[in-house]
Formats: C-alpha cells, structure tokens, sequence
C-alpha cells in the first residue's frame, strides 16, 4: 500500500516532537506502533519518516508482538548492541597512540610528536593523519583506559648517592641530640631561593575580587635599582624559631656568617644565655658549602667573638632538600606570600615577619644592606690560622671551629718548625714511641735499598763524573718521613699543612708521604684509621692542647 505524503510529514513531525524524550527502545516501540496502524507498507513508510533503517522499526515490532521485556534490569540495548567503539573497529588505533605517548618505551625515538605538547587535539590530528580516524574525547577516554593520567614532573631523583649518606644522617642526629641534651643552641641555616623584586609575578594565588588580578609585567627580568632579594634563613630547631637576613648583595660567606652573627646577637644569646657551643646544620653546598674556605674563616672570626665552639655537619651532597630549614621555615614563607608581588625589600621582609604556622612557628625578618663583593681569595696561611679541628668520621662533612686561641709566633709565619719529640706524641701519631721507632728500623733497609745511588752510570747512558756521596741531598730524613705519614694517616692533615710543619714543598711531603706508603705495603705494615680530620696547623694545635700535647718550634732539623 502506498503512504500519501501527508502522512508521512505528519509523522515526522511527531516523531521530532516526542523521540527527544524517549530512549531508544521507547523509540522503537513507537515506531512499531505506528507501522501497525499503517499496515502494509508501514515499516517502509515509518523508517522513511523517521530517518532509521527498517531493521530498527521491524525490531521494534518484533517486541511490541512479543508481549514481554526482552531486555531485563531495565535495558534499552541487547549486550554487544550499538555501535562499535573505535578500537574494535581499528585494532591497530591503541597500538598506534601508544606509540605516540611513549616514543621512548614504544621503540619508536622518530616519533613526530616526541618533542611537543601531546594534547588529545594533537594526538587526534596526528592519528587521523595515519589513516586512524578518531576524535579528541575518544583518545582521552583510550588514555585513561590505559592507565594514564594528567601529571607534572615528579623531583625524586638525588643523582648519584654517597654511600655513607645514611651514616651521616644518623651522626647529625646523634649530634642534635648531645648538644640539646646540654641546653647548647641547634640550627639549620641555608639560603632561600633568589627573589626578583619589584612588580613581577610571584607563584600561587590569592582571593581577589572577581576580574581584578593583580597586574604584573609581562617579563621577570630583574630591576637595575631593586635587583635581587637573598633570603638567608636561620632555623632554630628546639624553639621551632626562625631568623631571616633578607640581603640585597651577594650569597656569600660573608653573608651567611654575618646572618648567623645577626641572629646570635638578636635571638641567639638571649635564648641560650649559658650556651659554649653551637650546632650549625648547612648544604653541602653554596655560600655555607663544606669546600668554601671563607666560609671557615668567617666562621673562625665568629666563634673568636663569640667564644662559642662552633660545629658544622653538613647534610651529604644531593640531600639539600631534606635540610630542616627547607620545610620547617623556607615553605612557610612560600605559602604565606604566594600569588603577592614582592614589589619592594620592605614587602619582603614584613611578608616573612608576618609567617607562622598552626605548630607554633614563629620569624623574625631584617634588612641586611651590606655589601658582600665575590671572588674573595682566602690564602693557605689564613686557612692554616683557623683554629678548626675535623672530626673523625667525615671530617670533610663535620667540623669544629674553637674559639681562636694563643699560639705560638711561628704558626703565623710562612714556615714552621716544631719540636720533633712533641709531635712523635701517641696521641698525633697513633702509635707509640716504641713502635714509631720500630717500624723506621724496619723499614732502613727497603729505603736505603730504593735510594742508593748508581755511581757508575749516568741517566743518559754515559760514564758518571761524579764522585760517590755527591749530589743533592734529601731534604727528609727516613725519620721524619715515617712521622709525617703517620701524622698524615692519623689525624688526615693535609700536604700543605705539613709542608710547613716540616719546612719543604708540598710536593716533597706527597713524595715522602706516597713513598712511606708503598713501603709499608710491600712490607706488611699497616696504620689504624684516623682519629681525626685536621685541615689546619691551629687546628693541629687545639687537638694536640686537648690531649696533653704542648707544640714548640724548633729550628730546622738536619737531615
């Protein structure tokens, strides 16, 4: 039976007007309903009305005849109806943006997409372009179904890790422990990150009224009056204090000595009035690093005014992160001024007065308008007149600065010579002087043997011209060589310290010392660790004052 055209624009109509309310089953039994009514030639009629295929009407009246719900739990489609999804229609689609994703682990390092943003519009684009037609929200719904997820860049990798990183933990915490079990003052010192000051944009945000951001320009390069501002923080660590000397110069030594003297004399002394020691926990690194010489000597200057023994643990190289003062204090600060143009110093220092915390954290922040110039040079008779004894373990890492002490005239000159008997004491060699004598007498022959001389011949090969016994002498004798390396083993100085000891070189004393050295080897001699790490001759001094020792020059022996 022929439809007429009226009817068949009357139905569109009505379908138009009622299937925006109806699922897709109410739909087909509507449209199944209305084919009934038609009779023959309704289901064509129907479909044509309607823009579906004549399946979907000829199912819908196969359940409207049916008289029971085929689609149980409320169902509007069979299980496996509708259309496919995109991977089951493409089985290579997946593989193909997965290889887009993760070039790298994909084995794929030509990837056109490896080194730029891979946003799903992108990913969709470039997919699309191999012959995978899909849409954006379909890559990102592939995406999450494979296990992947929005992320920034995660920082947990330290780089290479020191193998005694975990024992100086737990030897700054022993430590912390000793010196507050005595009252002594604790603190973690470092310096916070640079800030550009002036009207720059600072990271994070704050409440404002709606549409009116802060204005800040549009490029953060530093003013030429404002410059930088350089926040040296000092935590107190049992007053859960802090201290911070906003600088306008350089991050130098200079500068973080003075901001621990700053904090000494504002804060520290009032809050330890009985204090003998301080207990500094700094970097590795930077203007407080365990390598800047200035560093010592500045501190060296501070405990001679202070009277105060300082000691300096240093956290292990690639650890700065896990410095107390970086979390306790230095986030603190971050919270409380975020999304705040630093526009002067002075907003600086009242934005970092003003941070506490629901722990009970409270800062004291001050100008510090000195000048600290850089490539200050400290000289090795400077370092040698700091009064810095290492410790044993890592004394590199862990140091003791005394107060300066009185010493004798010739420290302080450009060569020493001291006592040979004073220093051949145990407690700088780590022998007796029984076995310092033995071990020189074992050792005789294999030196004599290693230096006699070849009277017949020259180096070149001709005929010697000089009689036996001539040349130039050693500048050591077998005796002192043996004391210098057993002071070198025992108490970790340094060739340029006993370079002056000894009135030579330094590279006669690496000679001497490398020389001892192999000779023992061969011979089956051995010395015990050392029991200390003394880098300068004040140094040496105040360990040997400690033991017992008393150091007096003498003049230069004869070898």
């Amino acid at each position: 039976m022929r439809i007429p055209s009226e009817v068949r624009d009357q139905l569109s109509l009505r379908f138009g007007v009622l299937f925006p309310h109806l699922n897709e089953r109410q739909q087909r039994l509507a449209l199944a309903t209305e084919a009934r009514l038609l009779g023959h030639g309704g289901v064509r009629a129907v479909a044509c009305a309607a823009g579906v295929s004549e399946t979907t009407v000829r199912k819908g009246v196969f359940e409207l005849e049916g008289g029971e719900d085929p689609l149980p739990d409320g169902r509007v489609r069979r299980d496996g109806g509708g259309r496919k999804s995109a991977e089951e229609l493409d089985r290579l689609l997946v593989p193909a943006l997965l290889a887009l994703v993760e070039p790298d682990e994909r084995g794929d390092p030509m990837s056109p997409l490896r080194w730029t943003t891979k946003s799903l519009r992108c990913l969709a684009g470039e997919l699309t372009r191999q012959g995978h037609a899909v849409s954006a929200p379909t890559v990102g719904r592939l995406l999450r179904e494979n296990g992947f997820s929005l992320q920034a860049n995660a920082k947990t990798l330290e780089g290479a890790q020191h193998p005694n990183r975990d024992a100086q933990f737990r030897y700054i915490n022993d430590q912390v422990r000793d010196h507050q079990a005595g009252g002594e003052p604790v603190v973690s010192v470092d310096t916070k990150k640079k800030e550009v000051v002036g009207q720059f944009k600072n990271a994070g945000r704050e409440w404002r009224p709606t549409g009116r951001p802060v204005r800040v320009g549009t490029h953060d390069f530093p003013d030429q009056e404002l410059g930088r501002a350089a926040p040296y923080g000092i935590y107190d660590i049992t007053s859960n204090t802090g201290w911070v000397s906003v600088g306008c110069d350089h991050d130098t030594a200079a500068f973080a000595v003075e901001s621990i003297r700053r904090w000494w004399n504002g804060r520290g002394r009032l809050d330890y009035p009985g204090a003998t020691r301080l207990l500094i926990i700094a970097d590795a690194g930077g203007s407080n690093g365990y390598r800047t010489r200035a560093w010592k000597t500045e501190l060296a200057a501070f405990a001679a005014e202070t009277g105060l023994a300082v000691t300096v643990c240093h956290m292990p190289p690639g650890t700065s992160k896990w410095n107390k003062v970086e979390h306790r204090l230095f986030s603190a600060i971050t919270m409380n001024w975020r999304g705040r143009p630093l526009t002067s110093y002075e907003v600086v220092v009242q934005s970092i007065a003003a941070t506490t915390t629901r722990t009970g954290l409270t800062v004291h922040a001050e100008l510090d308008p000195g000048r600290y110039p850089t490539g200050v040079k400290v000289s090795d008779a400077e370092m040698n007149a700091v009064p810095l004894t290492g410790h044993a373990f890592h004394g590199e890492w862990n140091y003791t600065v005394h107060p300066r002490l009185t010493e004798p005239a010739s420290l302080s000159g450009p060569t020493v010579g001291l006592d040979r008997g004073a220093l051949s004491h145990p407690a700088l060699t780590g022998m007796t002087s029984t076995t310092l004598t033995e071990l020189t007498t074992a050792l005789a022959a294999p030196w004599q043997a290693l230096h006699a001389p070849d009277h017949t011949t020259r180096r070149d090969g001709g005929t010697r011209r000089r009689a036996p016994g001539g040349g130039r002498k050693a500048k050591l004798n077998l005796a002192d060589r043996v004391l210098a390396t057993a002071l070198q083993q025992h108490l970790a100085l340094p060739p340029t310290a006993l370079a002056r000891l000894f009135t030579v070189s330094k590279d006669t004393i690496r000679e001497a010392t490398g020389e001892i050295r192999q000779l023992m080897v061969q011979h089956g001699h051995s010395l015990g660790p050392a029991a200390a790490h003394l880098s300068t001759l004040t140094g040496l001094l105040v360990y040997a004052t400690a033991h017992g020792v008393t150091l007096t020059p003498q003049a230069k022996p004869t070898p």
